[in-house]
C-alpha cells in the first residue's frame, strides 16, 4: 500500500471518469467547465470536475503523463522534503484539487454570459505542478523537448495563451496560463510562510544560470 501514492490514486480517478464520459458525451456536458451554468443555476461543482473529464484519448495521455511525471516529484517533495508525510500528502492533495478550481476563475468571469464557451481537463492542475516543480530546477534539460526547464516554461505559457485566444475547442488552454501562475504563487506563499529557505533557494536556482545538458 505504501507504493500506492495520491498521484496515482487522482490519475486512476481521472482516467476512470474521462473514459465513461468519452463513451457519455451528456456526462461530458454536465461535468465540463461551463461558466454560463455556474452564473445562472448555481452548479458550483463544475469547477472541480471538469479536471476529471478530457476531450479525448490524446489531451487525457498528455495530461496525466504531465501530472505523473512531475506530480510524483513533487509529492515526494511534499511528504519527505517540506512537510511531515501525513501534512505533505494533505497540501499536495490541495495543491491539486485547488489547482483545477484557480485557473478556471478568469474563465469565468470572461465567459460567465457566453453559452458557447465551455471546457475540460486538467489543464491547470498538470501546469501549476510543472512549474512547481520548474522552480526547484529550472535549468535542468527535459529530453522532450531537449530544452531547459524555465524555458520550456516559458514556450508552454506562450503557446497556452495562444490556443486560449485562438483555439475552437473543449481543451482549457487559458487554464494552462493561470494554472502555472497559480503554481508559482503556491510555492511562493509556502516559502514565505511555512519554510523561508525555500525561497533562498528558488531564487539562487535561477540565478544559477544556464547549464549544459546532462544526456
Amino acid at each position: 500500500m505504501d507504493s500506492i501514492t495520491l498521484t496515482i490514486i487522482l490519475i486512476g480517478m481521472t482516467v476512470l471518469i474521462s473514459y465513461q464520459a468519452f463513451n457519455r458525451t451528456d456526462m461530458k456536458y454536465k461535468l465540463a467547465f461551463h461558466p454560463v451554468s455556474i452564473n445562472e443555476f448555481g452548479q458550483w461543482y463544475r469547477f472541480l470536475t471538469s479536471g476529471f473529464v478530457h476531450n479525448d484519448w490524446q489531451h487525457l495521455i498528455l495530461n496525466m503523463y504531465v501530472f505523473y511525471l512531475f506530480g510524483s516529484t513533487l509529492e515526494q517533495f511534499f511528504t519527505q522534503l517540506i512537510f511531515e508525510p501525513a501534512m505533505g500528502r494533505i497540501v499536495f492533495l490541495f495543491f491539486y484539487l485547488s489547482a483545477i478550481i484557480v485557473s478556471d476563475i478568469p474563465s469565468f468571469f470572461q465567459h460567465k454570459e457566453n453559452s458557447a464557451y465551455s471546457a475540460v481537463g486538467a489543464s491547470g492542475a498538470t501546469s501549476a505542478l510543472l512549474m512547481a516543480y520548474i522552480m526547484f530546477d529550472p535549468w535542468n534539460w527535459f529530453i522532450f523537448p531537449p530544452l531547459p526547464g524555465i524555458i520550456l516554461a516559458i514556450g508552454y505559457l506562450w503557446y497556452s495563451s495562444y490556443m486560449g485566444r485562438h483555439g475552437n475547442d473543449l481543451i482549457a488552454h487559458y487554464a494552462h496560463l493561470w494554472g502555472a501562475v497559480y503554481g508559482i504563487v503556491f510555492m511562493v506563499l509556502i516559502a514565505v510562510f511555512y519554510e523561508p529557505r525555500l525561497l533562498d533557494y528558488f531564487i539562487n536556482q535561477l540565478l544559477a544560470g544556464p547549464r549544459a545538458p546532462a544526456f
